[in-house]
């Protein structure tokens, strides 16, 4: 089965750059606290590096 990243959002996005705002936004980050699970693939890997300042990221085996 494929892995799964849990992303919370956990620092604020104001006074932060657009840039960072839009990785946010696509990830369904919007508001402080907000989980989202991901699949696990090199381009969200790259958004998560991009704002791992902002956010908690867990990796989590997907279990059927």
């Amino acid at each position: 089965m494929s892995q799964k990243l849990k992303i919370t959002l956990v620092r604020s996005m104001i006074g932060r750059p657009e840039k960072h705002r839009k990785v946010l936004r696509g990830m369904g980050l919007t508001k402080m606290n907000k989980t989202v699970e991901l699949e696990d693939t090199p381009s969200i890997r790259g958004m998560v590096a991009k704002v791992v300042h902002l956010v908690k990221v867990e990796e989590n085996a997907n279990e059927a």
